[in-house]
Parts: structure tokens; sequence; C-alpha cells
């Protein structure tokens, strides 16, 4: 059972459910933070209380590809766990050593710490979803996206559900010197999730979940590859677990997992391309890439 949240024929945000069918019933629900609520105080599952709530109800007429689609969930923040596949960690220690390291690197280091790296990466307002575009950093040449599981969260800690994120990556800012990570992490539009959230108890194993990512330049495909979260370092509960620590988690909060999808070392991105990032069971989060300087966002 997936989560959605679009725009109705009256141009109002409408909570929504995808069967496993692909039928999609409206909820009358705010956002799946209240749905978990709501499940709570009947002592149902959230996906027992969508199963009693569309019983009674009528599909829409539309499919997916008809709605627009919005943030399935508007978090106030999106924090980011990084280095948690070797991959990642291959790549952060190219990217500040030039391929040179003769030796363990910090990078190496924090791939086998007990602590796992966890850091800030975006609001409600720096987040976007399907179809809105992602934006370039005007300071930066080297530049790509992280195609990332992300977990929706509470305060507490518990897992609700997952979703498809992009944790948009300045390479070049990041390898210069790791106290920029701020910067080559954290800008307008520098963040994307969605389509959908997946309902944490009907995935059957988190561990074996599949990540395609696709990149089109115009109508040419010129990059995808794909991994899958058994390659992970680390386990969710143990991301989650130091996120909560010590810390304020706001309800609804997403943590994305970390990538082990890099393109190659000559490629950046470049204004006008699509990123394409798909989960199966979850769905395909879709972007565009625009040059910040060619949008003329400096107010």
């Amino acid at each position: 059972m997936r989560i959605i949240r679009y725009v109705n024929d009256k141009g109002i945000p409408q909570l929504g459910a995808v069967t496993e069918s692909q039928q999609i019933y409206d909820l009358p629900y705010k956002d799946i933070l209240e749905v978990v609520e709501i499940a709570k105080l009947h002592h149902m599952t959230p996906s027992a209380l969508v199963e009693e709530v569309i019983n009674d109800s009528l599909p829409l007429e539309k499919s997916l590809e008809e709605l627009r689609l919005l943030v399935p969930i508007e978090a106030q923040e999106v924090w980011a766990a990084g280095v948690t596949y070797e991959k990642s960690r291959d790549e952060r220690n190219y990217e500040s050593t030039g391929g040179q390291s003769d030796g363990p690197t910090f990078y190496d280091k924090v791939y086998d710490a007990e602590r796992p790296e966890i850091f800030f990466k975006s609001t409600k307002e720096r987040t976007v979803g399907p179809e809105q575009d992602v934006y370039l950093r005007s300071d930066s040449t080297w530049q790509i996206p992280e195609p990332e599981l992300g977990l929706v969260v509470n305060g507490s800690g518990d897992i609700l559900g997952y979703t498809v994120g992009n944790d948009m990556s300045s390479r070049d800012i990041e390898g210069e010197n790791p106290l920029y990570l701020p910067q080559a992490k954290v800008w307008r539009h520098s963040c994307s999730i969605g389509p959908a959230i997946r309902l944490a108890e009907t995935v059957a194993d988190p561990y074996q979940i599949q990540i395609i990512c696709r990149i089109y330049r115009g109508e040419t495909l010129v990059f995808e590859d794909s991994a899958n979260t058994n390659q992970l370092k680390r386990k969710f509960d143990e991301l989650v677990r130091y996120l909560v620590k010590d810390n304020v988690v706001f309800d609804g909060t997403v943590l994305l997992t970390g990538t082990c999808i890099v393109p190659p070392n000559d490629f950046t991105l470049q204004d006008g391309d699509r990123i394409e990032i798909e989960i199966p069971g979850i769905g395909t989060l879709n972007n565009p890439v625009k040059s910040q300087v060619n949008e003329k966002l400096v107010k």
C-alpha cells in the first residue's frame, strides 16, 4: 500500500492511497501522520486502516500518470546518512584525493566506525517533489544526483514508511574540504522526494530493495545504474537511532540512507538534464535539472 499527495480537481492537495492493482482512492486525512495516529487510536496498522476506508469507496477514474503529484509528505526536515555503502566510501576518497590516497582516509574511518555519518540535508522549503526542478549550484562544476531510499520516521524513531530520495551533491565542493559539506549538500531545490510513501508494514524485507537511476540529456540516456539495499554497510534502525539520539526529531522527518549509485568521475549534471530514480514498489521520481543562473533566482 502506497500513500500519495496530489492536486485534486478543486486545486487542493489531497491524500490518496494506491493499491497493488494500481487503483487510487482518496483518503479523508491530512497526511500520513494522521493515518498513523488514527490507526494507533483504533489499535490497527496504518495499512489495515486504509484498507477499511477504501472498502467503502470508489477508486478514481484517473491513473497515477494523470495526476499532478506533490511531495508525499511535507517534511519539516530531511536528514541524510553518508558513506553507508562501499561505493560511496570509494567515491568520497576519489573526490578528496584525486585517486592518489596511499593510506586510510577519514572516509575509510567513518565507514568502519561505530558512529555513522548523519548530516542535515533539507527543509520543506528546499525540498521538491515529482516533476519539479532540482537546481544546480552556481559555484560548482561537478554535480550529481544521489539516488537513495528514504525512511519516513516519527520523533521516537519508528519507521513509518519508505520513499524515493535524491540527495543532490556538489562533488568538487565536498572534495575540496570536508568542512564544506553543508554547502556541498544544502541549497535551494537540492533535495527531492516522492512520488509515494510505501507503508512500512507492507515491505517484506527492506534490505532487498532495488534502486535504479537514469539520467537523460535531451532524449538520450547518458547514465544508468542500479543497486540494492542489501549492499548497505549499516542497518536502518542503527541510522535512525543515531538521528534521534539527543536530538529533536519532528514527526514525518525523512532520513535518506546513502547511495551506492555514482556516475563516472568525468560526469556532471547539466541544465536541461532529467533525473529518473526508480524503486520498484514505491515508484519513479522524475526531476528536470535547471541552472539557477538561467532561472534568474537571485532576489
